[in-house]
């Protein structure tokens, strides 16, 4: 063994030996401690490929949508990548999730890459203490998170990164922002690269508060005749960390045809933890099916009922059609669906549309 070779062997040690320690730490939770995180939306996956099979796929997530999934498959970044998603969330609320990203490869086994996805909930009425059933105008809460990573391919074998998310979330008068970051590790063995494993740990930061003018009340206190400014202190709130360990298997086909077989435990810190498992069949690349499943305890439970405290599980389905625009040097345009059950609304529908050049 040469020393490069050492070298990135031991980088990839690094990134597990500090994956499992926090994971013992931060993963003491149960379904008991549901609701006490903040910033849930970093659980939410804004890209739709891996959406489409219950994002069972986090041991082999290749390219961009490995920065939500695992980090350490951007580490497969051809030379550059590019996506634009749009997920109507809980279809009926109005909610809109856009994203957008790029990953490109740097040197000869690295990858940087940048993610923004932004939720929009449309416009919601002012109600107030003195008009509660009148209308004073409309706000519209944002929320926006920013990722930037590297990852890198040790050896043949082994590939590991880090993501740095920043958190914001705000009103006109009231805004949070934290930081978050993510750590990924993914194994590749077996003679044709057919068998994957993966870990992730995700959402790992410090707590995030509210602060604003929105906090703040002018009010008159007993016994004075002039009016104070009262701000109420917002609790802080921890971040919904995870950690995720998967496997997937490639049943690879003459002419081409692949049949991939993935499955992901994924350990929540403040909710139940949930199994995945997901099937995609590639038609030469050219056209991808993909479908899966996410079960909980409880989830067969009415919505009401306490056992059910997650509307987000059941089947995922998905669809990629490629066009190839160099063969060359394997650029193509491709255009994906994504279907997510739940037990409430709609279901979830996301659209993509991914360049790699």
């Amino acid at each position: 063994m040469n020393m490069k070779t050492l070298y990135r062997n031991l980088i990839a040690i690094l990134i597990v030996a500090l994956i499992f320690p926090i994971a013992n730490t931060t993963f003491a939770g149960n379904k008991d401690r549901a609701g006490q995180a903040g910033a849930t939306e970093l659980l939410i996956n804004p890209w739709t490929r891996s959406s489409g099979w219950a994002s069972a796929n986090m041991s082999r997530v290749r390219g961009l949508e490995a920065i939500w999934g695992n980090i350490a498959g951007t580490a497969f970044t051809p030379k550059t990548q590019l996506i634009f998603s749009n997920t109507q969330w809980l279809k009926g609320t109005g909610t809109n999730i856009m994203s957008f990203g790029l990953s490109q490869k740097v040197g000869d086994a690295g990858a940087f890459s940048l993610a923004v996805m932004s939720m929009n909930f449309g416009d919601i009425d002012i109600r107030t203490v003195d008009n509660p059933d009148e209308s004073q105008g409309t706000y519209q809460p944002s929320l926006l998170n920013i990722a930037l990573a590297y990852s890198k391919a040790f050896s043949n074998s082994i590939y590991g990164g880090f993501v740095l998310k920043i958190i914001s979330e705000s009103i006109a008068d009231v805004s949070a922002v934290g930081v978050a970051i993510d750590a990924g590790i993914q194994y590749v063995t077996g003679a044709e690269e057919q068998i994957s494993f993966g870990i992730a740990l995700k959402n790992v930061g410090p707590k995030m508060k509210f602060s604003g003018d929105g906090l703040s009340i002018r009010t008159i206190l007993t016994n004075q005749e002039t009016q104070f400014t009262l701000e109420q202190r917002s609790m802080e709130f921890e971040m919904p960390a995870q950690l995720n360990i998967g496997a997937a298997y490639d049943f690879n086909f003459a002419n081409d045809y692949r049949l991939t077989a993935a499955g992901n435990f994924v350990s929540n810190s403040f909710s139940r933890d949930q199994f995945t498992g997901g099937l995609e069949f590639s038609l030469k690349e050219y056209v991808q099916l993909r479908g899966g499943y996410t079960y909980e305890k409880g989830m067969w439970e009415e919505t009401t009922n306490v056992e059910n405290i997650n509307i987000n599980n059941g089947l995922s389905a998905g669809l990629t059609v490629q066009v190839p625009l160099n063969r060359e040097n394997g650029s193509y345009i491709g255009i994906d669906y994504a279907y997510r059950e739940s037990h409430a609304f709609s279901g979830s529908h996301s659209f993509g549309i991914i360049f790699n050049f």
